[in-house]
């Protein structure tokens, strides 16, 4: 079992910048690949970033250039710039082992004037 808690949501305005991380905890060293997607209200989960344990890392599209991840022992970290309103979503990170994918409770970001 992998136990994931996020942290660092909130209210932004247009243009700033935010910083989610998630803490992991249980069986660590299990983990392969670590990263974020995200759900508006009405749509369906989309990929933002994930980083494998050798450090390859994927974007989705519409994030590319703006976000940046990050992992270190126990913990992935999503450096967020240049943010705009489509942004505003929940966040929920996972976690991926060897059988199936954790997940944590989510964060809400809110982008908005």
């Amino acid at each position: 079992q992998v136990q994931l808690v996020e942290s660092g949501g909130g209210l932004v305005q247009p243009g700033g910048s935010l910083r989610l991380s998630c803490a992991t905890s249980g069986r660590i060293l299990s983990i392969n690949e670590m990263g974020w997607y995200r759900q508006a209200p009405g749509k369906g989960r989309e990929l933002v970033a994930v980083i494998s344990r050798g450090g390859d890392i994927n974007y989705g599209d519409s994030v590319k250039g703006r976000f940046a991840i990050s992992r270190e022992y126990g913990k992935v970290i999503l450096q967020m710039t240049s943010l705009k309103p489509e942004d505003t979503a929940v966040y929920f990170c996972c976690a991926q082992v060897v059988g199936g994918t954790f997940w944590g409770q989510g964060t809400q970001v809110t982008v908005s004037s």
